[in-house]
């Protein structure tokens, strides 16, 4: 069996139960499932010293669009708030091929693994010129990242009243049927997954209630995780009271689409009922704060829902919407959102590190990852604090998010490393960045 043993960690965060931090600790890894942890361990593999190092459980992605690594800093949807920047955006992305799909994805999930996360999901909606979710799975395997691939969909287009031109969208027995196949050859419900998918209808504005309330209901019988956006601006509020006569929440409660087993991405304009409903129903949320930044959403009301029992990740939303794909940026913006609202006091680093690691695996159901505790598998980030960014620093964990490093020295994802020393170990990053640059000149015809 594979062995790794991370020996004499600076400080081992565990996020276990008692958030423990740990001075001097050693992790041994086996098969890819933490072993042991203790002091002065031996093994029989490899062993990396991080006597100068943080470790930390690997950060957690709970929501990004990982074709738009390919449309970062868009002309024309630079200042665009959510629906004018759609609106640009939609014809760039008419034109991705399954080649297209696959470096865009690849490129994203690598930024994420120097980034420090080990696990992503990815809502993927619009399928043109023959794109399948298969070719955004092939992409992560290749890369090595835990992955929750969702397969999204628009039905709803402009002559129907919805936002997406029609030729972007589906007809739903199609969508439905597509889901069947993709949840069929690739979800792994077993601990350990390294690939799971869910279904995830794109948002109240590009599919039909039938194809919200038929996803949920198939989900369940499948045994999915659903997923979509919800809540994100003051349009989508408008439009779901002008739609559908009601608040997002209530939309989503009256469809189904509550309950542990659906996250919503943004929820930027919950209102206090809809928080107690998320509360009470075991509904997550996807916090993306660069994202709800860059397109003038509002903040979200993170500390409000964290208060009533809310389960919180962060996500680093589409590239085209936030322009990177830093969780620990993404970590440090949601800390400084919640405090610039609710004061200085309303959230500390070490809460935000929490929901960036064991807060999204909770949010994606994986009770098998998230914290470094005996049983637990193996993604574990190694953070080198020897840098310019983070000298001077009188507290290692908080300066993780506060300072930073910008990048993780070693990542370990069920065992395997994925990062050593700064660098990609699973493909030749390069040549992959180059023919990514060269697909993306081919959207600007």
């Amino acid at each position: 069996m594979p062995e790794t043993l991370i020996r004499n960690a600076k400080t081992l965060v565990t996020m276990n139960e008692a958030r423990q931090e740990i001075a001097g600790a050693d992790i041994r890894i086996v098969d890819g499932v933490i072993a042991e942890i203790g002091f002065n361990l031996s093994t029989t593999g490899d062993s990396i010293n991080a006597s100068d190092c943080v470790v930390t459980p690997g950060l957690v992605n709970t929501h990004h669009h990982l074709f738009q690594s390919m449309t970062r800093a868009v002309p024309g949807g630079q200042d665009a708030l959510l629906f004018g920047w759609l609106q640009t955006l939609y014809p760039i992305w008419a034109k991705m091929t399954p080649e297209h799909m696959f470096s865009a994805t690849q490129i994203g999930l690598a930024e994420l693994a120097l980034s420090g996360c080990t696990m992503s999901s990815d809502h993927m909606y619009l399928f043109p010129n023959g794109s399948r979710l298969d070719d955004s799975i092939e992409a992560a395997s290749s890369i090595g990242l835990r992955f929750h691939a969702t397969r999204g969909s628009m039905s709803i287009g402009e002559s129907d009243g919805g936002l997406p031109p029609d030729h972007l969208v589906e007809a739903e027995a199609e969508i439905l049927s597509d889901s069947i196949r993709v949840v069929d050859r690739f979800h792994d419900p077993e601990d350990g997954a390294m690939i799971r998918v869910g279904l995830a209808p794109c948002s109240p504005f590009s599919v039909s209630r039938d194809l919200m309330q038929d996803s949920a209901v198939l989900a369940r019988d499948k045994g999915v995780m659903l997923h979509t956006h919800l809540a994100e601006n003051n349009e989508d509020i408008s439009y779901s009271l002008e739609r559908f006569g009601c608040r997002p929440g209530q939309y989503a409660e009256d469809l189904g689409w509550i309950g542990g087993d659906v996250w919503h991405a943004h929820c930027v304009k919950l209102d206090s009922s809809e928080i107690d409903l998320f509360a009470r129903s075991g509904t997550g949320v996807a916090h993306c704060p660069c994202s709800n930044c860059r397109l003038g959403s509002g903040v979200a009301p993170v500390r409000q829902m964290r208060d009533a029992g809310v389960n919180v990740g962060l996500g680093v939303d589409g590239s085209a919407s936030n322009d990177s794909a830093h969780l620990l940026s993404e970590a440090r913006q949601a800390l400084l959102l919640q405090r610039v609202q609710n004061g200085a006091d309303a959230m500390s680093a070490r809460e935000t590190l929490e929901i960036a690691t064991l807060g999204g695996a909770k949010v994606l159901g994986r009770d098998d990852c998230g914290s470094i505790e005996v049983g637990k598998r193996a993604d574990i980030a190694i953070w080198d604090l020897n840098n310019v960014q983070a000298a001077g620093n009188w507290d290692a964990v908080a300066a993780l998010v506060l300072t930073g490093p910008h990048q993780v020295k070693d990542l370990f994802v069920e065992g395997r490393q994925i990062v050593r020393d700064g660098h990609l170990t699973s493909i030749d990053l390069r040549p992959a960045i180059e023919k990514h640059n060269k697909l993306a000149l081919t959207l600007l015809s």
